[in-house]
Formats: C-alpha cells, structure tokens, sequence
C-alpha cells in the first residue's frame, strides 16, 4: 500500500467514527468530572479512563448504526446527511462491522481498569452502554427504528454518563449529579431531533420509525426548542433546591447561541440545510459542559 493510499484509508475511518458527534461523549464526563473536583473526590487516572472509554463507545455505536442502517436500507441512495463510509462504497460492511467491533473492544479493555476501581456498577453500565448502542439500529426491535432513541440517548448521555464519571472517581452518587445529567442528555436528544428533522422522508421510506415519523415535523421542532431551553435552566432548578453553585446557572446565558438554530429549525429548514444545525448543537453541548463545570466549582 502506498503511503497516499494509507493516508487515504486512515481519512475514511475518521469519517466512519463521526469525529463531531464525539462532543456527546466528551461533555458529560468534563461535568461528572468537575463535579468529581468539586467534592474533593477528583482522580486523574479514572477521569481519562472514562473519558476514552465514552469515546470508543461513541464510536463504536456510530460504526454499528453504519452498517446495521446500510443493511437494513436505511442509508440508501436517497442519503441527505453526512457521508456513511458503507453506503458510500468507501469500505465494506465486513470491514465497518469488525472496526465496530474493535470499537467496542477498546471500550470493555478500558473498562476493566474502571472495574477494578468502581466495581459492579461500572460493569452495569458499561455492558448496558454498550448494548443499547448495538441495538440502537441492531435486530428486530432496534431502538431508533421504534422511537426509542430519544430516550436511549437523554438516559445514556445524561445520566449515566455523568453519574457514572463522578462515581468512579468519588466512589459515591447523589441526587445533584443525577440532576446535572438531564442537561447534556436533553442537548443530546436536540441533536438527535435534528438528524431525524433531517432524514424524516428517508427513514419513512426505510420504515425507521424515529418521533418525526411518529409524530410529525411540528412535533420534533418543539421538541428541539424544549430540549435545549430546558437544558439551560437545569442548574437554575438544582440552586434553587439545593441553595448552591448558583454560578452553574450561568448556562441560562448561552439561549442567545442556540437562537440561529432555533430560527432554522422552526423556520422549515429541511435537509442538507440542517446539516450546520447539528455542529452548531454539539458546539452548543461542549460550550454549555464548560460553562456550566466552571460555574459549579467556582
């Protein structure tokens, strides 16, 4: 193989991981981890750990959603999105499916340092997380062909990501930290809605069964506005009931930065168009994860 040629293949497994959904992952551990700080319970060693095993099971998932969706017939020729390396011809599903496994395979090999240090719930979620990503678009009841991937995503990217860096670390939970998850889980969910906004007309085709088939365009539009309008306000609720980190209320400040995106969705923008929405939104999650772990442990 020829050093372009290399080049070349290196570039398209890049593509395949979807370097920019990767702010999913990333944000609920820089808040789990402030969080972790903040209590006196932070631990470098973990925070990495769980850093990079939320990565390669984002990008594990991805790989997964890659082929499952091209076999299925959901990537197909009538595409709008970002380009999938195994509907496009760029790799074979074989090759797509084993660097999924691969993937994951990093995942569960980080994970047992997690173990070894967080024990049985870590194991808990890291299986769990690992599941639902598979069967996002895997077998005869795949999350995201029934509706279920808002769900899957506000849970898995909210919660349980946050909830899970803090307590490998602290080796403790509480209900702050649970609350504080909902956030990026609903920003998640946000750019969920858009991909399905988005692709609604093929996944209708394809029989993919996302909350904008279900429900409509209408439906999904507000369900963006809420999402990150709710979002924002999270740490407002938690001062208000807990009488502290009021500066993590600060993210109320960041509505003005998702207006371009709010004007686009409601205004119709159907398409490719929607394209920059979904980077705007996942630069509106990292922002929002830096604002806000700032302001709690200040």
């Amino acid at each position: 193989m020829q050093p372009n040629e290399s080049h070349s293949k290196w570039r398209i497994w890049v593509l395949a991981s979807r370097p920019k959904t990767l702010w999913a992952a990333v944000s609920p551990v820089i808040i789990g981890t402030a969080m972790a700080f903040d209590s006196g319970g932070f631990h470098l060693v973990s925070a990495l750990a769980a850093l990079l095993g939320a990565m390669f099971i984002q990008i594990g998932t991805n790989l997964a959603n890659d082929y499952f969706d091209f076999m299925k017939g959901a990537d197909s020729v009538y595409r709008i999105g970002p380009t999938r390396v195994t509907q496009s011809g760029l790799v074979s599903p074989n090759e797509t499916k084993v660097a999924a496994i691969v993937a994951f395979g990093a995942a569960i090999l980080i994970g047992i340092y997690l173990v070894t240090r967080g024990g049985w719930p870590i194991v808990i979620i890291g299986l769990s997380s690992i599941l639902c990503g598979v069967i996002y678009t895997a077998g005869p009841f795949a999350l995201g062909y029934k509706g279920l991937g808002d769900l899957f995503v506000l849970i898995f990217f909210g919660p349980v990501a946050v909830g899970g860096t803090y307590y490998v670390q602290t080796l403790s939970i509480n209900w702050q930290v649970l609350a504080a998850g909902i956030a990026p889980g609903l920003i998640s969910v946000a750019i969920l809605t858009v991909n399905n906004l988005r692709d609604v007309k093929g996944d209708f085709l394809a029989g993919k069964k996302t909350l904008a088939v279900r429900f409509g365009v209408s439906f999904s539009k507000s369900e963006f506005v809420i999402a990150i309008f709710l979002a924002a306000i999270t740490p407002l609720v938690i001062w208000r009931i807990s009488d502290a980190h009021y500066p993590a209320a600060a993210t109320i400040l960041l509505l003005p930065l998702a207006m371009p995106a709010f004007k686009k969705v409601l205004s119709g923008q159907s398409g490719p168009e929607l394209n920059g929405v979904l980077v705007s939104t996942g630069r509106f999650l990292l922002f929002y994860s830096l604002v806000f772990s700032l302001g709690w442990i200040l």
